[in-house]
């Protein structure tokens, strides 16, 4: 009896292990079904659904890596038409690959970075590659954003020897996109609207006989809605300045103007 009341009597202690250091790094994902896949205006998949998905890994000291894939269909669209298809085998998907540096200065947010575009297939004979390597800059406050692109790549979706400005009709560098975008919160709906306007200029002899211009304009607008968990839901409305000419000589793919005016509707969600 005394041995167990001293037992009970006996002070107890609890070991804490030490906490783990928080990590520099940070990673999130995300995975979407859209009703069509937009890219700058132009729909990338002849308005049928995309499944796409990505990863990004940042460090405290601002600078990430990421990578993101969708389903694509442009590049085959034109089989069976009279127009021959950009690849002869492949080019159902796209990867892109980034990395840059993030910080911001006086409220001002700066991004810097690099993009891959990669579109695994075999192209058709006198088809340049649409594999495209672009840097960027962009500049933010609250929730306004300017961004410029530019390509380094010599070739920049399928456009390289077709148009050139300079360089005898082989080389896409110096084509861009400027952009300004708009996230703007609706009070506290948890709704928020999108607007975006852009401008994709190549570089191209926009003067020779033969050579239309594939430069436009592409502006859309839309609302989001987020939920708990990171599910986020929405819709968006696009349009481009193509005309039915330049069109036909640059954005025609299974006899449509991929510029066309389109909406969309999307579910995503973020881990």
């Amino acid at each position: 009896t005394t041995a167990v009341l001293g037992a009970l009597a006996a002070p107890s202690f609890v070991f804490a292990a030490d906490a783990a250091p928080a990590s520099d790094f940070t990673a999130s994902y995300n995975v979407g079904l859209f009703s069509q896949y937009i890219f700058r205006g132009l729909t990338q998949t002849n308005n049928k659904p995309a499944l796409q998905g990505g990863f990004d890994v940042s460090h405290k000291s601002g600078l990430y890596i990421g990578g993101w894939a969708s389903n694509v269909s442009w590049l085959r669209d034109n089989a069976g038409t009279s127009l021959a298809p950009v690849y002869s085998s492949g080019g159902s998907l796209e990867i892109d690959l980034y990395g840059g540096f993030k910080t911001e200065v006086q409220g001002i947010g700066i991004d810097l970075g690099a993009l891959q575009y990669y579109y695994p297939g075999a192209r058709n004979v006198g088809f340049d590659k649409a594999n495209t390597t672009e840097l960027y800059g962009a500049l933010s406050y609250g929730w306004l954003q300017a961004k410029i692109s530019g390509v380094v790549s010599k070739d920049a979706w399928g456009f390289g020897k077709k148009y050139n400005a300079t360089t005898g009709g082989d080389d896409e560098r110096g084509t861009y996109y400027a952009e300004l975008n708009a996230n703007i919160p609706l009070a506290d709906t948890g709704i928020t609207a999108l607007i975006h306007v852009g401008r994709q200029e190549f570089n191209q002899a926009k003067s020779s006989p033969g050579n239309p211009d594939a430069s436009y304009t592409d502006w859309k607008v839309g609302l989001t809605k987020g939920f708990d968990g990171g599910v986020n839901v929405g819709a968006f409305y696009t349009d481009t300045n193509i005309s039915t000419a330049n069109a036909a000589a640059n954005w025609t793919y299974a006899n449509k103007n991929i510029g066309d005016s389109t909406g969309t509707v999307f579910v995503q969600k973020t881990f």
